[in-house]
């Protein structure tokens, strides 16, 4: 008697500038997603808990400085020392939701001045996500709620910037997603976009990220 097939998990991005409602919705979407049945897993880019995280950390927290190019490395380290596990989960059917993966750090390392396509080298290789989901939100907006301008990076003038690479980053399978109504409205809408994408990622490989 043959066993039944294991349906490979789907590997979801939630993207967007500071304090546009990716953490607080990628958290209810794993809890819808697996309350209907489909596995699932939150992950957070940077992973503060690694070794690596924790100098991550310091950084954003102006605890230390360093320098653009070797920040933008080590950020991009923190998600290829993950890469094991989540090809794991993956493979075992569980569906990843990220908050932030690797365009986050190509736009806010590219809204420093640094050159894109060296911004994007790092990250060529990783685990393409199947679905990326733009939390689309004025920054003006963004600095009204609560927390913003607690770290390095949250300041009007440079988020403005960072936003500037995302529409350059934008590809037309990128999800947009009005981030500015009510967080039941927008979880929604997340949680439509995620269950289509799960049907669809089932039928097909794992690829890679190329850019």
């Amino acid at each position: 008697m043959m066993g039944s097939t294991i349906r490979r998990g789907t590997l979801i991005v939630l993207e967007g500038c500071d304090r546009s409602g990716k953490s607080t919705q990628a958290r209810m979407l794993v809890d819808s997603l697996t309350q209907e049945g489909h596995p699932s897993k939150l992950m957070r880019f940077p992973d503060r808990t690694t070794t690596l995280g924790k100098t991550i950390n310091d950084y954003l927290t102006s605890a230390v400085e360093m320098s653009d190019q070797a920040i933008h490395l080590l950020f991009s380290a923190n998600r290829w020392e993950a890469m094991k596990q989540m090809e794991a989960d993956l493979n075992a059917g569980t569906t990843l939701v990220v908050d932030r993966y690797a365009f986050s750090g190509v736009a806010f390392t590219a809204a420093k001045g640094l050159d894109l396509q060296w911004c994007k080298n790092p990250d060529t290789g990783l685990y393409a996500p199947d679905v990326t989901i733009y939390m689309d939100l004025p920054v003006d907006e963004a600095m009204r709620r609560g927390g913003f301008g607690e770290e390095r990076y949250e300041k009007e003038d440079f988020q403005n910037k960072v936003g500037q690479v995302f529409m350059q980053l934008r590809t037309p399978e990128w999800k947009i997603v009005d981030a500015s109504p009510s967080i039941d409205s927008v979880h929604t809408t997340l949680l439509d976009i995620a269950k289509t994408t799960i049907d669809r990622a089932a039928k097909s490989p794992l690829q890679r990220l190329q850019w």
